[in-house]
């Protein structure tokens, strides 16, 4: 081989690898704002959210970057590492919880896309449903709204019960104010004395168990806060350990060991984020996108767990129920 040969083969060697960067750097960088851990049903969240990215042809490593940002449940952290995805230049934000969307409202330079189950108007998060404006839009689901109605269940199927307990995280101010709401109506409406539990930490909802045994309350009602739906296995044990009938927002506690979940379809509110991220990515503007509501409702019930408290499912609900495991 001539040495001219030699040395313009050994340039070619050389510039794949910038070509390659230079590829990569092209791709346009997602940021994935989550307020809980990056294990458990929050993977499964970020897998249905890149499904919705694939949907409208974004597929993670080949033509898009996913910055993950994970508060690992301390929300006061949330607004640092919006920041910090802000600093990163990424093309959009995806901010999978009410107080992530808070945190990132804090820039007006990129686009924002939004899951959470408060509504976005009271929140402050955007103008209207139809014309939200600025540079947030998103997907809405009825988690938080279903507080009532998991009390009603637990009612139901526990109408005896004279104490029923709440849990909420207090660190989630907009998911709080609106489910006290919920729950002063339902403390009318139901009859029953309703006590409040607060915890804002995967320890905290250990104390909370064993603060509703201590002041002997029949079941547990669980918030749609995003700190508890991550963490449905750990919440299901607990409630074994101690012996307090519960029910969750999501499915995952139930298939978990948990007596009774009710609540949105969340995986699917993530799928639909990810397609937003996607046409947001393609061009088009948030504040001409149209907030979305996701409406499905899943209910799950776990007849084996039912029959270690001692209680029988009533027939009414099993009917209801999507899924019953045996």
């Amino acid at each position: 081989m001539r040495r001219r040969e030699f040395i313009a083969l050994l340039g070619g060697v050389s510039a794949l690898p910038l070509a390659a960067r230079a590829q990569q750097s092209a791709k346009p960088v997602v940021g994935f704002l989550h307020g809980g851990r990056a294990s458990g049903f929050s993977a499964a969240q970020a897998t249905a959210f890149r499904q919705g990215l694939g949907e409208t042809g974004y597929d993670e490593g080949r033509n898009v970057t996913i910055e993950y940002r994970w508060a690992e449940g301390r929300y006061d952290r949330l607004p640092e590492l919006a920041a910090d995805l802000v600093r990163r230049n990424v093309a959009v934000i995806a901010a999978t919880s009410t107080p992530a969307a808070l945190a990132a409202k804090a820039t007006t330079t990129v686009p924002i896309v939004f899951q959470f189950g408060v509504d976005p108007v009271a929140a402050g998060v955007v103008n209207s449903f139809n014309r939200p404006g600025g540079n947030v839009t998103g997907i809405v689901n009825l988690s938080v709204a279903l507080i009532a109605k998991r009390l009603e269940l637990v009612h139901q199927l526990m109408p005896k019960t004279k104490l029923i307990a709440v849990l909420l995280n207090p660190d989630d101010t907009a998911v709080t104010a609106s489910e006290k709401d919920d729950i002063g109506n339902a403390r009318a409406t139901l009859g029953v004395q309703l006590e409040v539990l607060e915890a804002s930490t995967i320890p905290g909802i250990e104390t909370a168990f064993a603060k509703a045994v201590d002041i002997r309350a029949g079941a547990l009602v669980i918030s749609s806060d995003s700190l508890f739906i991550g963490a449905p296995a750990e919440m299901a044990a607990l409630a074994m350990r101690y012996g307090v009938a519960s029910i969750h927002p999501h499915r995952g506690f139930v298939a978990a060991g948990g007596l009774i979940s009710y609540g949105s379809d969340l995986l699917d509110s993530y799928r639909l984020a990810g397609i937003y991220v996607g046409r947001v990515l393609k061009g088009e503007k948030p504040a001409e996108l149209p907030v979305q509501q996701s409406t499905k409702v899943e209910m799950a019930i776990n007849l084996k767990t039912a029959k270690s408290f001692g209680l029988t499912m009533p027939t009414a609900l099993l009917v209801r129920a999507d899924e019953v495991i045996e």
